[in-house]
């Protein structure tokens, strides 16, 4: 049967149709339960009170002491997951569900898009925005799933569809990632690089990219790119910015003309149709090697190998001139520390357009979410409430809006008590997350199991290989559809109606002095 929207729309809330979730406390130990104790749940709830919810009057053309119907259909918080793997899990039904978790009925109000360069332009001036044959479910349908996640565009799907489909259920759409050193593409360097040029670097030890001798890994970028960021490592120690430009003066000069490019090719066909934007990816690690942003020097000696001199400040200078003004420009990292704040802060005095903040946290080993159920901390930056108010009060003096941009909480096994254990993890930290006075959005990274790379784990989906709900997926929706959601009837009075609700959308619904109804869309803020 071929998909339509009404049966994408039936599925899910057929699937949100569940019994609420329930917390089994067994699965966790009394130290955990010690941690995040009811005096703890108490103080998350009051903030959440304040800072999730308004007092909202609105007119209404009902006779005083008519019941108006309050009616929320829209969260003004983002609550998302990555759709890398759209139309790609191999089978009808199951990108049905995968697709269904988005918009009404689903979990999600914003999806993070792929835009990674190296997929997304794979030759120069070839872009697979729009997609073709190997963009289609037909596709992934004729691959088993080991095979598909050896294909270079495994989660790395075309943008238009996923953007498209988005645009139809309502859905907020986030680019990611603009500019980002391990996401780069090989011919930069092929291509763009005179030979003389070249030979200089293979003087120091610069391997091309098609060199056969390399080390082979499975490393999830790659045995060769792993291998030339090593190379570029050693040459740093010998070398400076300056005699690293010397060698390469053509290439040093293009290299910025082709991140600039890069940009705009971007901005051209999907400026005014993406609400938001990753612009720069995971480079305080750099910047903390500099300790400003604009340094002027010609190259930057980056962990990622060789990137343009002060890129993080340029890729946002080029996407405020790219991009509309409406379109919300972030910065975002795994390193949720002083470093990315004080480069957040620089950035900021050297007029980069930063709208929003994204702070990640990836929980890949397993053992670690087995270590926080039996209440041990010290584990990333979430293991204590105390531990995530502390970071999340830390960048919220950025001044900006936080995005908990990307999100990885595994179940510790396959076994039910595993599954528990990730669902009582998720559901105790996004309410953590959730009650900060600074947060936008949640956004979940991998939500199918054995739905990442080779590398990541295969148990860190809200839906089991075969697309049934995981317990945590069940305690995110009760969350999401049921706790923080305003559904309540309040009295008309002088023709206004006034209640207190969760910010965001809402229909409200009443009868007028003839018994006719009516209704309206409001927005509570």
């Amino acid at each position: 049967m071929k998909t339509t929207l009404a049966t994408t729309v039936a599925l899910a809330l057929a699937l949100a149709a569940q019994a609420e979730f329930k917390v089994d406390r067994a699965a966790m130990s009394e130290k955990y339960w010690s941690i995040w104790n009811d005096e703890v749940q108490a103080k998350i709830d009051a903030d959440i009170e304040r800072n999730r919810k308004a007092d909202a009057t609105f007119e209404v053309a009902a006779p005083d002491g008519a019941e108006v119907k309050v009616e929320q259909i829209g969260h003004a918080f983002r609550f998302g997951a990555h759709i890398f793997n759209f139309d790609q899990l191999g089978k009808k039904e199951w990108n049905d569900a995968y697709k269904a978790s988005y918009g009404e009925g689903g979990i999600f109000n914003q999806a993070t898009v792929a835009f990674y360069w190296r997929e997304y332009e794979p030759v120069p001036g070839r872009f697979r925005a729009f997609g073709d044959y190997e963009d289609t479910a037909r596709f992934w349908n004729s691959l088993t799933r080991a095979e598909a996640m050896e294909h270079p565009f495994w989660r790395r799907p075309a943008p238009a569809p996923a953007v498209n489909y988005l645009r139809s259920r309502g859905v907020a759409i986030h680019g990611h990632i603009l500019i980002w050193g391990k996401a780069k593409p090989n011919w930069i360097y092929d291509w763009y690089c005179p030979e003389s040029e070249k030979r200089a670097f293979d003087a120091i030890g610069i391997p091309r990219s098609d060199a056969k001798d390399f080390p082979k890994t499975d490393n999830w970028d790659g045995g060769y790119n792993k291998y030339w960021r090593a190379c570029w490592s050693n040459a740093y120690k010998s070398f400076s910015e300056a005699e690293i430009a010397a060698m390469a003066p053509t290439f040093v000069r293009r290299m910025p003309e082709i991140f600039r490019k890069r940009v705009f090719d971007v901005a051209r066909d999907f400026g005014e149709v993406v609400d938001s934007w990753d612009v720069v990816n995971e480079s305080s690690v750099d910047w903390r090697t500099y300790r400003k942003s604009r340094t002027g020097l010609p190259v930057w000696k980056s962990g990622y190998g060789l990137m343009p001199g002060d890129y993080p400040l340029h890729a946002l200078l080029d996407a405020k001139e790219a991009f509309p003004a409406k379109a919300n420009l972030a910065i975002n990292d795994y390193n949720i520390s002083p470093d990315f704040l004080a480069q957040v802060k620089d950035l900021d005095d050297e007029g980069a357009k930063i709208d929003i903040v994204g702070c990640q946290m990836h929980l890949f080993n397993t053992n670690d979410c087995m270590r926080l159920a039996l209440g041990e901390t010290g584990i990333s930056w979430i293991s204590t409430p105390a531990d995530i108010r502390g970071r999340l009060d830390m960048m919220a003096k950025t001044g900006r809006p936080l995005h908990v941009s990307e999100v990885t909480i595994t179940s510790p096994g396959a076994d039910d008590r595993s599954r528990m254990i990730q669902a009582v993890l998720t559901r105790n930290i996004y309410r953590a997350w959730f009650s900060h006075p600074k947060t936008m959005g949640i956004t979940w990274w991998n939500t199918v199991d054995g739905g990442g790379v080779k590398c990541e784990p295969l148990v860190s989906g809200l839906f089991t290989t075969d697309l049934k709900h995981k317990p945590a997926y069940d305690a995110l929706d009760d969350l999401i559809n049921r706790e923080w959601k305003t559904k309540t009837t309040a009295k008309a009075s002088g023709g206004k109606v006034a209640f207190r609700g969760f910010k965001g959308r809402y229909r409200l619904s009443w009868k007028d002095a003839e018994g006719k109804d009516r209704s309206k869309f409001v927005e509570v803020e």
